[in-house]
């Protein structure tokens, strides 16, 4: 399930932690699921635990997971309110720098409104 690039730039913990954001907002995982314990996916990536501990630290604080002493880390009941909050916050925020460098560039208002449009037609969950 878990897959690590070894050739990427991006940290190996960033990597877990953008799989279990991305897993949980696809509906992958959901609220009470159990996650790999830290040994177990550390081995599986061959990864040291300290570098699995700091994703699901990481994963807890922000309020994906939660982790129960003696039993696991598990998909938080609010875990993907909580990512579609902070995705929502961010991509809003990268929107609109984007359409203010579209303006400026010279693209038509009608051209962004057909490219959404059409991203919200073949996008399946539409929130309107």
């Amino acid at each position: 399930m878990f897959r690590i690039d070894n050739q990427s730039r991006v940290a190996v913990y960033e990597q877990i932690v953008n799989q279990v954001e991305k897993y949980v907002l696809s509906g992958i995982l959901a609220g009470g699921d159990k996650l790999p314990s830290v040994r177990k996916l550390s081995v599986e990536l061959t990864v040291n635990p300290n570098t699995v501990q700091r994703a699901y630290t990481e994963l807890e604080r922000s309020g994906v997971i939660v982790t129960a002493p003696g039993r696991g880390a598990f998909v938080s009941d609010s875990g993907l309110t909580v990512l579609r909050e902070s995705h929502r916050t961010l991509y809003l925020k990268n929107l609109d720098e984007v359409l203010a460098m579209l303006k400026v560039s010279g693209v038509a208002k009608k051209q962004i409104l057909e490219i959404v449009e059409e991203t919200f037609k073949s996008g399946g969950d539409s929130h309107d």
